[in-house]
């Protein structure tokens, strides 16, 4: 199996679709290959600064306690411990966030073995090959291994609490649909799909797969942000949150940590939309759902 890269440098770097082309072997993806650690840190760009935020041992110690916790575990059940802690961990913006090197960097240069094991499928019934998909190192950020639970972790958290973020992706369909939503930026919107889940409205994947599409389609006539309101977001909250980082201690392993202090999800928003999307789904062709 794919080993933890031999070498770790002090922070972390960006490193670019195309030279990351280079570490992705076919052996890689099958998990029997590791990363040239030296030769990828040698080509990745360094990122400048001496941010706490920077140093690679506080992404790679979360990672090695991912797989302590679970790896007697189906992998699947890591995605709701790391992405909050993942969260808190970095401590980004969104625009730095949106640098899709970085996530690469984080999938080759920090935690590929962590990658292979949480995305090498079961061994097929034909004895062919089983391989990780290209895109859990290199994908769009609803895809990515790491970017997924981190974008996961920013859209489903209501200000400090990570709740619903572990409620998210506790269901692997919500977490891998909801990520494309469009409308999914909208705070209550993504509060009010988490209360469903809790609520046992909606359960299986099939039901998680009619409800979302039907949520994005009633946006382009329903603007959510008018008849269910968001607060104002608070960008000193943000700032506060990235000026502690040096001074944090590591993300709590047992408890839930606390996210930025930023003020949550007005409670009439979510409530107004949970009925809405309850009506959406009543009329959602659910596959294997018998008609009324």
């Amino acid at each position: 199996m794919t080993s933890r890269p031999e070498y770790l440098p002090e922070l972390l770097a960006l490193i670019s679709d195309v030279q990351a082309a280079e570490f992705i072997s076919a052996g890689l993806l099958e998990g029997n290959d590791d990363v040239a650690s030296i030769a990828l840190n040698k080509v990745a760009e360094p990122l400048a600064g001496d941010d706490a935020r920077l140093e690679l041992h506080r992404v790679r110690d979360l990672v090695d306690d991912a797989l302590n916790l679970f790896r007697a575990e189906r992998p699947t059940a890591a995605d709701a411990w790391l992405a909050p802690r993942l969260h808190e961990t970095l401590r980004l913006t969104r625009r730095e966030a949106a640098e899709k090197g970085l996530w690469t960097y984080l999938a080759l240069g920090v935690a590929p073995d962590y990658v292979v094991w949480r995305h090498l499928p079961e061994p097929k019934a034909d004895g062919s090959q089983a391989r990780v998909a290209r895109d859990k190192f290199v994908g769009p950020h609803y895809k990515q291994s790491f970017a997924r639970l981190w974008w996961a972790a920013e859209l489903f958290r209501d200000g400090p609490d990570y709740r619903p973020v572990v409620v998210a992706c506790g269901n692997q369909d919500m977490l891998n649909s909801a990520l494309r939503l469009d409308v999914i930026d909208h705070r209550p919107t993504a509060q009010a799909l988490v209360r469903l889940l809790e609520r046992g409205i909606v359960r299986t994947g099939r039901e998680v797969n009619a409800l979302t599409p039907a949520v994005n389609a009633a946006a382009a006539t329903l603007m959510y942000d008018i008849v269910a309101p968001d607060v104002e977001r608070d960008g000193e909250a943000l700032r506060d949150w990235i000026a502690g980082a040096a001074s944090a201690l590591p993300s709590s392993r047992n408890g839930l940590p606390e996210g930025l202090e930023e003020e949550r999800v007005p409670e009439r928003s979510v409530q107004d939309l949970v009925t809405h999307f309850e009506e959406l789904f009543a009329d959602a062709p659910v596959r294997g759902r018998a008609s009324a």
